[in-house]
């Protein structure tokens, strides 16, 4: 059994896979829009959405992170991602500052990065994107 989480942009889906890839060392393994699909699928969203992300996937170091622009219901959210964060694990500060650093720019920081008494470092941030992420170096 695997365990992979999957987030549902506004909209923007292929930039934050894309964002991911190159900041995070990651791999796009698929990116089907609603037009890539079978036709019916394409039906459930607005025209000016059909060429948006109806599934993505990024391979991160022997991990997936999932990804749609969530226009399945025909509806759209513009509160962003909630309820959980995805937590990356760095070996070494540095990265998990860089890490960091990458993900909050432009978006919200929760937690600053800082040394905490579970962990080298550790923060919370939204990022640009509305997806919530902890960084991680115990």
């Amino acid at each position: 059994m695997k365990l992979n989480p999957y987030f549902n942009f506004n909209g923007c889906c292929e930039a934050a896979f894309k964002f991911y890839a190159r900041h995070l060392g990651a791999e796009i393994t698929a990116l089907m829009t609603f037009n890539d699909g079978p036709p019916e699928a394409a039906e459930q969203v607005p025209a000016e959405w059909r060429d948006k992300i109806m599934h993505a996937s990024l391979a991160i170091d022997g991990h997936e992170l999932m990804g749609t622009d969530g226009m399945c219901g025909g509806e759209v959210s513009d509160t962003g991602i909630s309820g959980a964060h995805v937590v990356l694990h760095a070996t070494e500060a540095v990265e998990a500052e860089r890490i960091f650093a990458v993900l909050s720019e432009d978006g919200r920081v929760e937690m600053p990065m800082e040394q905490t008494f579970f962990a080298r470092r550790f923060g919370m941030a939204v990022d640009r994107f509305g997806a919530p992420w902890m960084v991680l170096c115990e």
